[in-house]
């Protein structure tokens, strides 16, 4: 049996474990210091000044690791793609756990003055360049491992587990809040999250020991058929058509979750007058469903194709979607199944890496993948909650407008896909 045919073996299981394991870790670690924002910014800023400059200044701590992501993704796979993927994704699990467990250590301003949000903003710099190697590194590092065909499986799996750290950040949120007062939080349990976060990561970059090289590099390695020149110059020049696709399929990845996931409780609220109890839990349902979506999307990816899987995929994220926005506020008892249903149908977006990593020559595959993931992630990912907030103002349905123009970007890629074949013939089997 040849290897693209095989069937996933116990060192495959044991690689997909163990790098969606750091990969949820990471992701929690990320994003557990938007749960705390509020807290961070009372204790990181002086007691004196306005209240919407602290947010201000809070969330620009919190954004700065998103305008750090593609600097530190595009060096950190310059270097996957000449050293090898294993060190890469050794260091960003490390890049991400280190600033993690030092933010739940950081003196306050009451100690050190300005010292603190400074100490904080460099924290912050350093977990977005670790996140920016970390996700584009992981779906290299797995589809380089299993069987061509089941590439699909591999990356939803993934995919599925950095959701799962969204959720565990969320839970870990909840469980504070309920077990400690405001005042105990205030005085110091804001750092066990963080604290728990580093420790984590550390034990996930321990366990990453485990890991083999990837069996692409190796090849490449022994044929001296490692990139000759800088890789994102390669990437620039000569794969422009894979790094628009990448970036078109990274925006239809990071708006999906951040309008669907991410802000839609806020919206229940505030549009319906849902209580903020109801809606986080609905949330959470939907981040459940959305990780068994990316597992089924990379399923129909490997069995069906791409092409199909994003024309049938992006049309039931537009009809799940239309349906969640209008109707709930007429059947708020529907509220579960229409949330958990379109968290369902946005796991169309864990095909997104399936295409991607096929996208690329393994030469400069990790480059091509960070460089127009993370760039498209700091555009799109930043520009998204702005601009369905100025829409709002023109019509309160503007996150249904907004997941429908999504849908239809994904539409088109599937049928452009479907018509062209080109970007998938050419790497074909993932090893070429």
């Amino acid at each position: 049996m040849s290897h693209s045919s095989r069937p996933l073996n116990r060192q495959d299981y044991k690689t997909l474990t163990l790098a969606a394991l750091g990969g949820a870790l990471e992701f929690y670690d990320f994003i557990i210091f938007v749960f705390f924002a509020a807290v961070v910014g009372e204790l990181f800023f002086p007691a004196d000044i306005p209240e919407w400059l602290r947010q201000v200044q809070t969330f620009g701590i919190f954004a700065a690791g998103y305008l750090a992501r593609p600097l530190g993704g595009i060096i950190m796979a310059h270097f996957g793609d000449l050293v090898g993927r294993k060190k890469m994704f050794t260091l960003s699990i490390l890049l991400m756990a280190v600033p993690t467990l030092a933010m739940g250590l950081l003196p306050v301003y009451a100690s050190v003055g300005l010292a603190a949000p400074l100490l904080l903003l460099l924290m912050r710099i350093l977990q977005g360049a670790a996140i920016g190697g970390e996700v584009p590194g992981a779906w290299v590092f797995v589809a380089e491992h299993v069987p061509a065909r089941r590439v699909g499986i591999a990356c939803g799996t993934l995919t599925a587990g950095l959701t799962v750290g969204i959720l565990l950040g969320s839970v870990v949120a909840t469980l504070i809040n309920t077990s400690l007062t405001p005042q105990a939080i205030h005085d110091g349990g804001w750092r066990i999250p963080f604290l728990l976060g580093g420790a984590f990561g550390l034990l996930a970059m321990y366990l990453r020991r485990w890991l083999q090289e990837t069996p692409v590099f190796l090849e490449m390695q022994q044929r001296k058929a490692l990139a000759q020149e800088l890789p994102v110059k390669a990437v620039v020049l000569k794969h422009q058509r894979a790094v628009v696709v990448s970036m078109l399929l990274t925006w239809l990845l990071s708006a999906g979750i951040v309008v669907v996931i991410l802000m839609s409780p806020v919206w229940l609220q505030k549009q319906y007058g849902l209580p903020p109890a109801l809606t986080l839990q609905a949330n959470s349902i939907a981040t459940i469903m959305l990780c068994f979506g990316c597992l089924i999307a990379g399923m129909a990816a490997d069995k069906y194709g791409a092409s199909r899987t994003f024309i049938i995929g992006s049309l039931l994220l537009a009809a799940s979607s239309w349906a969640f926005y209008h109707l709930v506020g007429a059947y708020p008892e529907y509220l579960f199944p229409l949330y958990g249903l379109v968290g369902l149908c946005v796991g169309v977006v864990g095909a997104v890496p399936y295409v991607m990593v096929r996208a690329f020559p393994a030469a400069v595959r990790f480059t091509g993948i960070s460089f127009s993931y993370n760039v498209s992630y700091a555009i799109f990912g930043g520009l998204t909650p702005i601009a369905v907030t100025l829409l709002m103002s023109v019509s309160p349905m503007a996150p249904a407008w907004y997941v429908a123009a999504l849908s239809l970007v994904g539409l088109l890629l599937g049928l452009w896909l479907h018509k062209t074949q080109g970007l998938i013939k050419t790497q074909e089997q993932i090893t070429a």
